[in-house]
């Protein structure tokens, strides 16, 4: 564990030692971008630093709406409600399903942020399937992360094309993925909705493509405003506002951070010498890896990546080299260079 005193950007300082960093989950970049941070700053003088009144409050700002209006543009939802956090959005569509009109399932990899620690988490699709298989008369919510850092979900969704769809709602956790992948950083959600789902949410932190502390939730119009009638909601407090008003005014930021994204993920792909070596899904800039030891030797050579056991210490570790926008292509040609070099073919 290393402890540092400022927003790790793409290089950490430790002991007077710089060491290039490959890890987090801030995939634009956008935390340390000296324009990006100007507009949150604007936004702040203009509404504040935070807000903890209710969304019912009979006071209320205009900016909530404007911008969950912007998010469901951009996703291809009918409606949309922001949250104060991708965990706390994903913990209202999982309280509001958790009773006993609804059968539960849980696709392998599921955050955290979808259940309550009770439910269980299936380990392999077939168990999973053959269970929805077997129980299609109730009604069914299958839960899942589009990014699974295994390759099983996004970008196809290859496991969910086998399911009687029609008869399932789907709760999709799309935290790494809005904001980087799907047209203009949709998502996820416009596809998921083409394999005809009986309903669809798509839940997500804003923090991770965005920048923002934020969460979201997407779906039809009625079930939004479902949503919006819970206590969950009603007695939570919103975003700040300031940082929903930088998301409406970034957006060609957002833009051009992508292409960098992409640029820094295909330079990445094609000066590494056995990219099958990691997990991936395509077009997503995680790459993961088991063997700690690989982590140990990038370290020795100046590269920190993320390594650590999560969500709690009795969890699998999770080992993953991330690409942001804000790599340089020497950095990404040293990391490249580094990882072709540590005998990477015999560590197993």
């Amino acid at each position: 564990m290393i402890t540092i005193d400022e927003f790790p950007g793409r290089v950490i300082t430790k002991d007077g030692k710089d060491f290039l960093y490959f890890g987090g989950t801030s995939y634009l970049g956008l935390q340390t971008d000296h324009e990006f941070q100007e507009l949150f700053v604007k936004n702040i003088k203009k509404y504040g630093t935070s807000y903890s009144a209710s969304r019912k409050s009979n006071i209320r700002i205009s900016i909530f709406d404007k911008a969950e209006s912007y998010l469901s543009n951009t996703v291809g939802s009918e409606s949309c409600i922001t949250m104060s956090s991708g965990y706390l959005a994903g913990q209202l569509v999982c309280d509001y399903f958790n009773n006993e009109d609804y059968k539960l399932y849980y696709a392998p990899n599921t955050h955290s942020a979808l259940f309550r620690g009770r439910q269980e988490v299936y380990q392999s699709w077939q168990q999973l399937e053959t269970d929805i298989l077997n129980n299609l008369g109730e009604k069914q919510v299958l839960f899942l992360d589009s990014i699974d850092f295994n390759g099983n979900n996004y970008p196809d969704y290859i496991p969910l094309q086998k399911l009687p769809l029609e008869n399932i709602i789907l709760v999709i956790d799309d935290s790494h993925g809005i904001g980087i992948t799907g047209k203009n950083g949709g998502g996820s959600f416009s596809y998921l909705q083409s394999l005809k789902p009986k309903e669809l949410l798509v839940t997500c932190s804003l923090g991770k493509g965005f920048g923002i502390q934020a969460g979201a939730i997407f779906g039809n119009h009625q079930r939004i405003e479902n949503l919006k009638d819970t206590q969950f909601f009603g007695g939570s407090s919103p975003s700040t506002p300031a940082a929903l008003a930088t998301l409406i005014d970034a957006q060609s930021t957002f833009s051009v951070k992508r292409d960098q994204l992409h640029r820094n993920t295909a330079l990445f792909l094609k000066n590494l010498a056995n990219p099958l070596f990691f997990s991936a899904s395509k077009g997503h800039p995680t790459f993961s890896f088991k063997n700690e030891q690989i982590a140990k030797l990038l370290a020795e050579n100046g590269i920190l990546v993320t390594n650590f056991r999560y969500p709690t210490e009795d969890d699998d570790l999770m080992s993953r080299i991330v690409l942001n926008s804000s790599h340089q292509k020497a950095d990404i040609l040293k990391l490249c260079k580094t990882l072709n070099t540590l005998s990477i073919y015999n560590i197993q």
